[in-house]
């Protein structure tokens, strides 16, 4: 069921995009075309998970970055909605929330079953904290390189926007962080006294 919604709900944002990307294309606004295509390509990454492997995400993982996206490229880059000022720092925010939970998602899924029992919550604190972060600084790195190499104008207040935007990022993994390092320590001292009773 997850499996055909994340399917479903992938496969109309791709289209969406798709038709977006040929409508702008006609219309002679390449600047919205390219952002078009880029949501086809972002659009198509869980269709692609869901399609051809056995790696799962939950559903509101995805379904939280399909409105991330839609209120990034859409909303915020095609229909301007970045001109406000702090919709650039909410969206990092909740990007930086959302690469939290994935993070945890994909700790889930690569460490030994096992091995939850015996893992240190500031492990997990550390992990989902670092993924977050990562994935922020990845994304800088991008809008960096398309300023450079396109003439693009993705880090509008340069250096500024740039420390705003990796602050805002930080902020969002950490409260997830803190939140995903308390619910492994209540996890283990639960586990700990159920042993004990044995």
């Amino acid at each position: 069921m997850n499996r055909k919604l994340v399917i479903s709900l992938s496969l109309v944002y791709v289209l969406f995009m798709g038709a977006l990307s040929i409508y702008y294309y006609t219309a002679d606004e390449t600047f919205k075309s390219l952002v078009s295509i880029g949501g086809v390509v972002c659009g198509a990454i869980p269709l692609s998970l869901a399609l051809f492997t056995k790696l799962q995400f939950n559903l509101p993982i995805i379904i939280s970055y399909l409105i991330f996206l839609f209120g990034s490229q859409f909303l915020g880059s095609i229909l301007g909605w970045y001109g406000l000022g702090w919709w650039d720092t909410f969206l990092h925010l909740l990007s930086g929330s959302l690469l939290a939970f994935t993070g945890i998602a994909l700790y889930e899924r690569l460490v030994y079953r096992n091995a939850g029992k015996e893992i240190s919550p500031w492990f997990v604190f550390l992990f989902t904290l670092s993924f977050s972060a990562l994935g922020g600084i990845i994304w800088e790195i991008y809008e960096f390189s398309s300023d450079q190499l396109f003439g693009m104008t993705l880090q509008g207040g340069g250096n500024k926007d740039t420390m705003i935007d990796l602050i805002a990022d930080t902020i969002g993994g950490l409260i997830i962080a803190v939140s995903a390092g308390v619910r492994t320590k209540i996890k283990l001292k639960k586990y700990k006294k159920a042993c004990e009773t044995i």
